[in-house]
């Protein structure tokens, strides 16, 4: 996929030592989401993840760090066969310095292991045009109560395996699923993981598949402002058979599953919450004009674009390729075997940090607009997305904090319908301290009024106010971090 790029860092593209994952042979204890593809008839044929095993029976590396400050590797496994990653025997690796994911392993023992990617039609920030590896600190998660870190991709971040074993080519079948931040994401391309082209150039549509997540809308896109599971095709995203608008819903979930399937002339979009419930499609049907047969070539990516586009911005938890075209029975056993992973924001509630104020009614983030920071400037809807006037810290004495020092504030201690809410600096008053209940109203301690999008606005720019409690969409929030 084409793109402009976004803000890069820098990083050194090193050699790394790879280890072949081996499976073991005992009865699985567990079963994971590549248990069920294969009792399915659609076995995975490479399998990524950071927090967990997806094998019943897997108990190798998951992945490979790399500290700073010596270059030593250390491979990272499952704290027992089927489980959760040791994420202590990193945090104790790493302990004092910094650290980098330098391979995710395929568990599915065909070695498509992910490592650093090589530039293409667009270079990456490091050295030689590679691209940039990710923090391997940078997102923090629980899995099953169990601390975990994810890949944290920012713009100029990407791994790929242009030389796969088995991998879907041609026309031939495949499913695609990886489980996403939900609410880390941006509106350029591309954020994506699976099947793409092994030569790093846009040459060709149809010569890739992959799930794209994020709300690019330079060519498919869906309804409301975003983000949407799209797939990445080349030469285009596409949310539907047509290219540009197809009438998919904007997602709202802070864990997201994310599914793209494909065989001849016939592909569909599948999406969930990560954390509860069931599957839901969002296409079933024919391939878009001049991508009937496909061309796919097989590489593995994650996190860039097909010709290494670098200016997407995601979190990636876990994923797999399977040989096959999934049912949909099978998919909805992965996604329960998913949600019975026990996905969690780090600490798993209040407080919470750097989190998103997301509106029901609206699909939109409280902002502070434009980057400000001078006291009493009023907050605002805008389109979600990863910016600091967007992320708030609610803590322990019930404050929403913003750039670290800043508070959301009932204007001039109002206390009555229609009362500005702006941003002020912290001072502990109960204008400035808030209950965010179960019932996703956030009210005033002071006033006991409700966070109010005015007037039921859904459009960017509403501002934000103090309002009676009526229970309407519109004074409904969820804490996305």
């Amino acid at each position: 996929m084409t793109s402009r790029c976004g803000r890069l860092a820098t990083t050194f593209a090193l050699a790394v030592t790879l280890v072949t994952p081996v499976l073991p042979a005992a009865q699985a204890a567990t079963t994971g989401p590549c248990d069920i593809y294969a009792s399915g008839g659609t076995p995975c044929v490479a399998a990524h993840s950071t927090t967990r095993a997806l094998y019943g029976t897997y108990a190798g590396p998951l992945y490979q760090v790399r500290r700073a400050s010596d270059s030593t590797v250390r491979d990272v496994g499952p704290l027992s066969a089927g489980g959760s990653a040791d994420a202590a025997a990193q945090d104790s690796f790493c302990a004092g310095t910094t650290c980098l994911i330098t391979v995710i392993y395929d568990q599915s023992g065909r070695r498509n292991h992910l490592t650093q990617a090589p530039p293409g039609t667009w270079p990456g920030p490091a050295p030689g045009g590679w691209d940039n590896l990710a923090d391997a600190t940078a997102a923090p998660v629980t899995v099953g109560g169990q601390k975990a870190y994810g890949v944290y991709i920012s713009p100029g971040t990407g791994y790929r395996n242009n030389n796969t074993n088995g991998i879907a080519t041609g026309d031939q079948p495949e499913g695609i699923y990886a489980v996403v931040d939900g609410s880390h994401y941006n509106n350029w391309c591309c954020f994506d993981y699976g099947n793409a082209q092994t030569n790093n150039r846009a040459d060709a549509p149809a010569i890739m598949e992959t799930v794209y997540f994020g709300a690019d809308r330079q060519w498919g896109y869906g309804d409301g402002p975003g983000p949407w599971v799209m797939a990445d095709l080349e030469w285009g995203l596409f949310s539907g058979v047509n290219p540009g608008h197809n009438p998919n819903p904007s997602i709202n979930h802070r864990f997201v599953t994310a599914i793209v399937k494909g065989e001849p002339n016939h592909w569909a979009i599948r999406s969930g919450n990560a954390q509860s419930g069931g599957l839901s499609t969002v296409f079933d049907g024919p391939r878009p004009n001049g991508y009937h047969p496909m061309k796919k070539q097989g590489a593995i990516l994650l996190g860039i674009g097909g010709d290494n586009s670098v200016s997407g911005a995601g979190t990636f938890y876990e994923g797999v390729l399977t040989s096959g075209y999934p049912s949909n029975a099978t998919e909805e056993a992965v996604q329960a075997n998913i949600t019975a992973a026990g996905y969690a924001p780090p600490g798993g509630g209040n407080p919470q940090q750097g989190v998103q104020i997301a509106g029901s009614g609206s699909g939109r983030c409280v902002e502070v607009p434009n980057g400000a920071t001078a006291n009493g400037t009023q907050v605002q809807l805008a389109d979600c997305r990863s910016v600091d006037g967007q992320r708030w810290t609610y803590t322990s004495d019930r404050r929403l904090q913003v750039y670290g020092t800043k508070c959301l504030d009932a204007n001039g201690q109002g206390t009555t319908n229609g009362t500005q809410v702006i941003i002020w600096d912290c001072h502990g008053q109960a204008n400035q301290q808030w209950n965010v209940t179960s019932n996703g109203t956030i009210t005033g301690v002071q006033s006991g009024r409700c966070l109010d999008a005015d007037g039921a606005g859904t459009a960017a720019g509403t501002k934000i106010i103090l309002w009676s409690c009526h229970g309407g969409a519109n004074q409904r929030w969820t804490l996305r971090g």
